[in-house]
C-alpha cells in the first residue's frame, strides 16, 4: 500500500475511533461540559471523515488507491 494511501486509511480509523468515543462520553457524561466536549469531537470526527473518503475517492480517480486496499 502506498504511504499517502495508509495514511487516509489511518484517518478513516481514527474518525471512527472519535465516534465511538464520542457516543460513549456522551452516554457517560455527568455534566453539560462533558456533552459539548463530546459534541466537538462528534463534529471533528465527521469532518475528518468526510475530507479522507473524499481524498480516498480521489485516489482512486488517479488510479492511486486499488479495490484491495
Amino acid at each position: 500500500m502506498r504511504p499517502c494511501n495508509q495514511n487516509i486509511r489511518e484517518a478513516l480509523e481514527l474518525a471512527e475511533k472519535m465516534l465511538f468515543l464520542a457516543d460513549r462520553g456522551d452516554a457517560q457524561r455527568e455534566d453539560t461540559g462533558c456533552g459539548v466536549l463530546y459534541g466537538v469531537v462528534r463534529d471533528a470526527a465527521f469532518k475528518i471523515r468526510r475530507l479522507a473518503r473524499a481524498e480516498k475517492k480521489a485516489h482512486q480517480l488517479k488510479g492511486w488507491w486499488r479495490d484491495t486496499e
